[in-house]
């Protein structure tokens, strides 16, 4: 058995290639985890876009989300991962995606007479138009605020593949 944080970021993970899946996409992921960005999902082939357009992606997961207003308040970034995500300076968009879950790993997924349910939420925010931080650690976090209303979903997840979409850019 996995260890609890690796089984639920494993599951996190997983929760994301379902959806790309459901979606049409494509999901890859690079041989070295060398720029803190877990999977490139992309949009294969020739679309009125270009061709393949794609984003670029980091999975974070939580079972205890802290929920203020119309956000969650996650804590769980490194300045150097935010740093990764932040800013302009980047020819594909970064997200950070928070797929929130259940405490319990035994209430990860739940077979029914409709098929297979996966618990339970996820949520994406561009940190596109957040300052870098300066001189940036590894030791210290830094709170990112993840709306609500940003639930990842498979329309929500082609939407953010569009070049031309403002979708939360």
């Amino acid at each position: 058995m996995l260890d609890a944080r690796v089984h639920q970021g494993k599951f996190g993970e997983d929760y994301i290639r379902v959806l790309a899946s459901a979606a049409g996409l494509l999901v890859s992921q690079d041989d070295v985890d060398h720029d803190g960005i877990d999977f490139c999902i992309k949009q294969p082939g020739p679309t009125k876009f270009g061709f393949s357009p794609r984003i670029d992606v980091q999975v974070k997961t939580t079972s205890r989300p802290q929920r203020r207003a119309a956000a969650f308040d996650f804590d769980g970034l490194d300045q150097l991962q935010f740093n990764r995500l932040a800013g302009t300076d980047v020819v594909v968009p970064c997200y950070l995606f928070l797929i929130v879950m259940p405490v319990a790993d035994a209430d990860y997924t739940d077979l029914r007479t409709a098929g297979l349910l996966l618990r339970q939420v996820g949520y994406y925010v561009s940190l596109r138009d957040r300052p870098k931080v300066e001189q940036p650690r590894k030791d210290r976090k830094i709170r990112v605020r993840v709306p609500v209303a940003n639930v990842l979903t498979v329309s929500a997840l082609r939407r953010l593949i569009e070049p031309s979409s403002d979708v939360a850019r």
